[in-house]
């Protein structure tokens, strides 16, 4: 299936290019979208939820996380790689991945998007939360099943959010999701019967009626605001 985006490099904050998956919004625009990767990469995955965003009236660029370290880089679900995947995440600091999502946020409004959202998976539902907090020009942030949002809980975001978790995940227990619920209650937190990363199809984990649902919400808070 061809592709509906194209890879563009954008000028970071720090002066870094970084690689973005772009797609352009089919039918009428809604808004611009920031979709922030899994610790795998701009995979195939994540290209493909770019594309399903752009059917939906979205501009979105997906951002490389891992450019200032290795260029393009995609990874599978091998343990392998999985370990490979963990060493740049735990090498880039957050602060490189608020520039980037701040990057891709000036670029969607340089091009027009009165309004501009972000997402994110796994890592990128962390980074997704960082960036609510401390980055400039969102109108409302969706997090999926960050693990690392539990250290940033102090932090407050500026623009309305939401966060997904698995009732099932072992790698963010309850607890956690509570604790982070109870320290912020302007955010709302959905909690599925289904385990981490349910919202891709690539993985064991997949849960289509939860993933359909987060997906609903997500827009519906997009839409909204």
């Amino acid at each position: 299936m061809a592709r509906k985006g194209k890879e563009i490099t954008l000028k970071s904050g720090d002066g870094a290019g970084i690689l973005c998956y772009h797609v352009k919004a089919e039918g009428t625009r809604k808004g611009g979208l920031v979709l922030i990767m899994e610790i795998f990469g701009v995979t195939a995955h994540i290209k493909d939820l770019c594309d399903g965003y752009a059917e939906r009236g979205y501009d979105v660029l997906s951002p490389q996380l891992y450019d200032r370290q290795v260029k393009d880089f995609q990874a599978t679900y091998s343990q392998e790689d999985i370990q490979a995947s963990l060493a740049l995440r735990a090498g880039n600091p957050y602060e490189n991945t608020v520039l980037d999502a701040q990057m891709c946020i000036d670029k969607l409004r340089a091009d027009g998007n009165e309004k501009v959202f972000i997402t994110g998976y796994c890592y990128g539902g962390t980074v997704a939360w960082v960036a609510a907090t401390r980055a400039n020009g969102l109108d409302a942030a969706s997090c999926y099943y960050g693990g690392a949002i539990k250290q940033f809980i102090d932090e407050s975001p500026k623009c309305p959010t939401i966060f997904h978790f698995g009732e099932k995940d072992k790698g963010i227990p309850l607890e956690d999701v509570r604790a982070i619920e109870a320290a912020h209650p302007e955010v709302k937190v959905y909690v599925y019967d289904a385990d981490h990363g349910f919202n891709s199809d690539r993985r064991n984990n997949y849960d289509k009626a939860a993933a359909e649902l987060a997906l609903k919400r997500t827009l519906a808070l997009f839409e909204g605001a």
